[in-house]
Formats: structure tokens, sequence, C-alpha cells
């Protein structure tokens, strides 16, 4: 679990993170420059953490009845001693978030140590100072497009290793699709991808189809169950793709979050195969808030609910069509993406070119 949740920290620290009501840490929160410098804890300051850990659980966690289970096992803890030898701020953010995460299950539930310290208004912008750096960093990795490509057998291929913020990823999910327009099939490379903003899933999976979709819905029951219907878009910037050509979604068990969101959605609407491995399982949106000077927390606060299976991927991740190793699951992909368009194909040359093509790979 430990190893896990550094994975998932890194990744999100490098790259952008969710924003508003995300699937996972917001874009403020993201962490880059040179490594932080740790802080000397004493009693009262892990006691502080612990205490204002299990205020916001309890005032905002999707699970009301969970997130008092799990304060009073932290302050039990506590009371027991088992954080006394923790002296290290960096040491007290990770065995924090493993033991939300080994009682909840729930791979949304972080607590983070920053250096600098954090303000008292949470929502409050970034400095313009901060908002360069990270804008800096986000910009070295492209803000999650990998790769863009065309495979042969003319099937588009797409390397999507985070969901960025629309305002920065709108140009490049255009300009994606405009390059892959004129390809008979699309495979859109998920194995890497950890999360991000939910906007631009939705941005994303509007290109996709003919006509305004109904992906999924955000339930929040601490807010008398409001549910925020997340539907595409009637018209998008540039050239829609369209329903009618075969995509397919390479999954793995890194798959995460927004990453997760995006396949479920895909393949609940039948708009997708999905091919590799079943997918992290972090299906829980939230908020980030502030526990005392140095530390903040990922609160999962609300429900990701399927309009055609009424339930999420929580703790099961989301099961692939095809499910191989996520080693095999390009090739997989492109047999499979193969014998569809051979089948489908009238031109007897191309089609022979295809039949070359798919042994070469099956």
């Amino acid at each position: 679990m430990q190893s896990r949740t550094k994975k998932l920290t890194a990744a999100v620290a490098v790259l952008l993170a969710a924003a508003g009501a995300g699937l996972a840490w917001q874009q403020g929160m993201a962490q880059t420059g040179p490594p932080q410098k740790d802080m000397r804890l004493d009693a009262t300051m892990r006691q502080d953490v612990v205490t204002q850990l299990s205020a916001q659980m309890q005032r905002h966690y999707v699970d009301e009845a969970k997130a008092k289970q799990l304060a009073q096992a932290l302050q039990a803890r506590l009371q027991q001693g088992d954080f006394d030898r923790i002296t290290s701020a960096q040491k007290l953010a990770e065995t924090l978030t493993e033991a939300m995460q080994q009682q909840l299950h729930d791979k949304h539930l972080e607590v983070r140590y920053f250096e600098k310290a954090i303000s008292e208004d949470t929502g409050q912008d970034q400095t313009q100072e901060d908002q360069a750096r990270d804008l800096v960093e986000w910009q070295r990795f492209n803000f999650g497009f990998a790769g863009l490509s065309r495979l042969r057998g003319n099937i588009g291929y797409l390397d999507l290793r985070q969901f960025g913020r629309p305002e920065f990823v709108a140009g490049r999910i255009d300009a994606a699709m405009t390059l892959l327009a004129d390809t008979q099939a699309l495979i859109i490379d998920l194995r890497h991808n950890e999360g991000g903003d939910p906007d631009s899933v939705m941005l994303l999976a509007s290109y996709l189809f003919d006509q305004p979709t109904h992906l999924n819905d955000i339930v929040w029951p601490r807010d008398n169950h409001r549910t925020d219907a997340r539907w595409t878009t009637a018209q998008v910037p540039g050239k829609r793709y369209g329903q009618s050509r075969p995509v397919y979604l390479l999954t793995s068990e890194d798959t995460f979050s927004a990453g997760e969101d995006f396949a479920m959605a895909l393949k609940d609407t039948g708009r997708a195969t999905l091919v590799g491995e079943v997918t992290g399982g972090g299906a829980h949106p939230g908020d980030r808030r502030r526990l005392t000077a140095h530390f903040m927390m990922n609160v999962p606060a609300g429900l990701s609910v399927s309009p055609v299976t009424h339930t999420d991927w929580e703790g099961v991740g989301v099961k692939p069509d095809i499910e191989v190793s996520e080693k095999k699951a390009l090739d997989v992909a492109q047999v499979e993406i193969l014998k569809r368009l051979i089948a489908a194909e009238k031109d007897a040359d191309w089609q022979q070119r295809l039949k070359r093509r798919l042994a070469e790979l099956d």
C-alpha cells in the first residue's frame, strides 16, 4: 500500500492534478521544484494533525459512518502512543496516509506535508511565483500528452498520462484529434494515466460521440445528495472524431482516478473496447483540506455513479473487455482492430496490406 501511495504522490506532484471537485489532488497542491526540507515534530504538532484530520474526515468524507470509525481509530492510536516515535513531518504524512488507506481502502485518501506554510484560506489563489513555477513544470511534461502517432494500418494512437485542466489542454486535445481525424480507428493509451481533471475527461470524450451523451453522475452524500450530471458537449472546438470508428482504450493497474472515469464512461456507453488490466480502483472525487500550517489532506466527498450500471469502480477498478497483461495490451488492441478493418475493407489492395500487418502481430 505504501509503495502505491508513494508512486501516486510522485505522479501527481510531477504532473498537474484535478481542479475543483476533481478525482485527484487539486492543481494548487502540486509540489514541484527541489525536494522539501523535512520538519521535526513534537507531541503537540502530532496531536494537532491527527485531531484536525479526524475533524475533516467526520465533516466531509463521503461515508459518514466510516469517517467516524477512522477518527476513533486514529485518536485511539494517538492516545496509545503509536505515533510517539515519529518526529519527521514527512514520515507522519506517509504513516497517516497508509493508516487511512488500510482501514478504508480508499486510495484518494492522502495526507501531505508542505515545507512552505499553507494559507488558512485553502481556496486562495496561488501566488504568481507559484503559478509560474508550476506552469513550467507541467509544460516539461506537456500536460500529460506523452505521445501521438499513426500506427501501421492507419490506426491512430494517443498516449495520455494525465487529464490536465481544460484551459491548458483544450488546444492540445483539439490538435491531437485534428491529427488523428483521418485514421480508421483509434487507440488511447491510459496504462500510465493516474488522474486529473474530470472536465477534461468530458472534453476529450465529446470528440468521440456524435451527440451529447450522459457519461456519469457525481453524487455528494454530505451535501443533501446533490447530483452533478456529466455529459459530453454538443459542440467541440475542432473536428469531431465521431462514433462510427472503433476506439480502444489500454488500461493497467496504474490507470487511476480520472483515467478510470474516462475508461468506465466509454465502456458503459459502448463507445470503446477496453484492453489490458483491471484498473486501480479510485472513484471518489474530493477536495483538499488544510490540517495545520504544514499539513494538507485530500478528503474524498463524492460518488461517481454510472447512469448505465448505477455503480462505480471504487475499490474494484474498471474491468477491461479483453483482459491481458498491460505489456501485451497495445499489440492485442491492434490485432482486434485490424480484424475489424479487414472484415469491412472493400479495397482489395489495402485489405491485403492490413492482412500482412495482422500476420506480423498475430
